[in-house]
């Protein structure tokens, strides 16, 4: 059976049936939905101008149907993957090869966990990897990258020589909390006095929050939105990677995993923040704000986040990637993985390397729970 199975390379997301693509996704995590990959390439956000060439694979039965299907790009640089590898590239650069173009199955911008080889069976999957590494035999690609990737597919791509690299990012838990005072009641005395006056400062300045749902948010409150969104990268001295077009496409494709909110002083639009729901997780991803106002960020992405995770019952809230002084206000140390395979000699060069930095990650982590605000014997991190 497998013998008749084709696979086919995409050079956009909408040369695929959208129902057939999200048949094979999962259903809760937005990020792998044909909707959002579409908002990404139909906004001129990631195009082979921008260093990102759509390349997806599927995996087809003889009758059309999907049988198997991954997020992949073909890479001329490493910006906007938040696994950073820019020392291989110069490594292997000094020893007079190309880095560039490589492989890299991810979702652009968004380091969130996921699946990546998206499969029905392990013997389909198995033929994403083979796929793969055909490539990298046949030296059209440096080497192949599975980024922020969860499930079953670690253990196909483990037997199959690949080498895992770990990082660690800071997730909130909801433990079941009926309003932001149970979270409250389990931190330290000291803490709870702390965030109480981060909170309180913020009213003080007479600022308040207005967020709209799926049903609410029209095209003229992402036009109040992008500037925000545009000055975290502006204020670096970086252009931002998503055009104003992709948030008016996603509003269109995928509104119901949309959530905005808007800091308003006085009634006039200070900062802004949006959040993607998935089925248990909340995902907060894109923010901004034009001046500077004590302690708003945090209000803004950690605490507006907080509550709404209670509000609609969601039990996980992704802030984004780094941020320890996410510890501090009870976002708990998780690892993250990510997948390589790489030409000879960079790979075993790169494998020894990646032993010695996971143990690190590793311990980073344990040392880094120390720092959480729960009562003793109140944070149960994941381990």
């Amino acid at each position: 059976m497998l013998l008749a199975m084709l696979i086919r390379q995409l050079n956009h997301i909408s040369d695929i049936d959208p129902a057939r693509w999200d048949a094979l996704a999962p259903a809760g995590y937005p990020f792998l939905r044909h909707a959002f990959l579409a908002a990404l390439e139909d906004s001129g956000s990631v195009t082979p101008a921008q260093g990102w060439t759509p390349a997806h694979l599927v995996v087809e039965n003889p009758d059309g149907s999907l049988q198997a299907a991954m997020p992949l790009y073909r890479k001329m640089h490493s910006w906007g993957e938040y696994v950073f590898d820019f020392q291989w590239a110069q490594a292997w650069e000094r020893a007079g090869r190309d880095y560039y173009p490589k492989l890299t199955a991810a979702v652009p911008f968004s380091p969130v966990q996921g699946p990546r080889l998206l499969a029905r069976c392990e013997d389909s999957r198995g033929l994403l990897i083979g796929w793969l590494e055909q490539q990298l035999v046949a030296g059209k690609v440096s080497g192949v990258h599975v980024l922020f990737n969860s499930g079953e597919e670690s253990r196909q791509l483990a037997e199959s020589g690949w080498v895992q690299r770990l990082g660690c990012q800071f997730h909130w838990i909801n433990r079941n909390y009926q309003g932001f005072e149970d979270f409250l009641a389990a931190c330290s005395s000291r803490k709870r006095k702390s965030f109480r006056k981060e909170r309180q400062s913020i009213a003080a300045q007479g600022i308040e929050f207005e967020w709209l749902t799926a049903e609410e948010v029209r095209a003229e409150d992402w036009e109040r939105f992008y500037p925000f969104y545009a000055a975290t990268y502006l204020k670096r001295g970086r252009q931002p990677y998503l055009t104003p077009a992709f948030f008016q496409l996603l509003s269109q494709g995928m509104a119901d995993s949309l959530r905005l909110v808007f800091a308003r002083e006085h009634g006039r639009d200070v900062a802004g923040a949006l959040f993607l729901a998935g089925e248990d997780t909340l995902y907060g991803r894109y923010w901004g704000c034009l001046e500077e106002y004590d302690r708003l960020h945090f209000e803004t992405c950690f605490y507006q986040g907080m509550e709404r995770c209670i509000a609609e019952g969601l039990q996980r809230f992704d802030a984004g990637a780094q941020g320890e002084h996410k510890l501090l206000r009870g976002f708990e140390p998780v690892l993250t993985q990510s997948w390589h395979r790489l030409q000879p000699g960079l790979h075993e060069a790169v494998a020894d390397f990646l032993l010695q930095e996971g143990e690190g990650v590793k311990a980073y982590r344990q040392d880094a729970q120390d720092y959480l605000p729960y009562r003793r014997g109140d944070s149960a991190a994941p381990r």
